[in-house]
């Protein structure tokens, strides 16, 4: 293991709590510092199987606060920073683009200015496919322009260039990786898959945008965090990496797919539950497609998805009526 003491920022949300959760289960680490603000996104629930590990430690506190990001990590004897904190609702962005600035691009700034201070870490960045922008054919790639259409995706691309300048300029070892839309257990219901699943229990509409043919590339969380720790383990200082499930599907085939999974476990029939559909005026800006080429870190780091998306469903929708019911 390349480190064996790791920051983490965001280590209470969907994804953080995953990279967590699969470190301590898999990895021989010595100390995980997780640092979240419990805002709406971050909950103590999502770790409770490893709040109590001897290994893991918990601040509740703000990737701003730069003083209390470097005191720990002088105290804890860090060795990498792992920064998956971020406001990551588009929709929320397009309402309130102000906390997106503040977290996203401001955040990320701050604790690279630790970096600067404790030039003996490592940083890398989680970032998104969404830096891109829309995709009509072909894949995206770690050489693909910056096209970010959303106060979302421009945050986190702005973001990004934070981390490549500071490790440029300053000679910081730094990395990034993009990935696709995540999925799995734990997820903030507000997200696509959970929201339709809670709907679907309590019989509520399914909202889909316009007419439900925007596609995405599922990624089942599982298989990002395993990235990432690759990443960590064998990643070269100052390359992007692109992350992607490889399972396009467009919003309202998910949907039926979705549905035809939950449906048995409620005791419902299928049909009844797609009647539940309802099309709703299209997001603004919504980009059409995105789909990521992750040849280069299967080639170079030897990742592959080990979650079809059914099987990744399978095990999403389980977790979430026996959470929910």
């Amino acid at each position: 293991m390349r480190f064996k003491r790791i920051l983490v920022t965001g280590g209470a949300g969907f994804i953080g709590s995953a990279f967590i959760r699969y470190g301590l289960a898999n990895l021989l680490l010595e100390k995980i510092v997780n640092v979240d603000l419990l805002t709406y996104a971050g909950h103590e629930k999502n770790m409770e199987d490893f709040l109590h590990d001897r290994r893991h430690y918990f601040v509740r506190g703000d990737i701003c606060d730069k003083a209390l990001i470097k005191a720990l990590c002088q105290e804890h004897g860090i060795e990498a920073i792992v920064h998956f904190a971020a406001e990551s609702h588009v929709d929320r962005s397009i309402h309130d683009p102000s906390a997106f600035l503040e977290t996203n691009v401001y955040g990320t700034f701050t604790l690279l200015e630790v970096v600067r201070e404790l030039p003996h870490l490592h940083f890398h960045h989680v970032s998104t496919d969404e830096v891109y922008g829309s995709l009509h054919q072909g894949f995206f790639n770690e050489n693909s322009s910056y096209r970010p259409n959303s106060p979302y995706a421009a945050s986190k691309a702005a973001s990004d260039h934070f981390v490549r300048a500071w490790g440029h300029t300053y000679g910081l070892s730094t990395t990034i990786s993009h990935c696709t839309n995540n999925y799995g257990p734990y997820q903030h219901v507000e997200k696509f898959i959970p929201h339709m699943i809670l709907n679907c229990m309590e019989a509520k509409p399914l909202p889909v945008y316009g007419e439900g043919i925007n596609v995405r590339d599922w990624l089942f969380v599982d298989d990002h965090v395993e990235a990432i720790w690759l990443i960590l383990e064998k990643g070269k200082t100052g390359q992007v990496y692109d992350i992607g499930g490889e399972t396009e599907m467009r919003n309202i085939d998910l949907l039926h797919t979705l549905i035809d999974c939950l449906a048995p476990r409620l005791s419902q029939d299928a049909e009844n539950l797609r009647r539940l559909i309802t099309f709703v005026a299209d997001r603004p800006g919504h980009d059409l497609r995105y789909a990521i080429d992750c040849s280069k870190i299967k080639d170079e780091l030897g990742w592959t998805q080990r979650h079809t998306l059914p099987e990744g469903l399978e095990k999403t929708v389980e977790w979430y009526v026996e959470v929910l019911q």
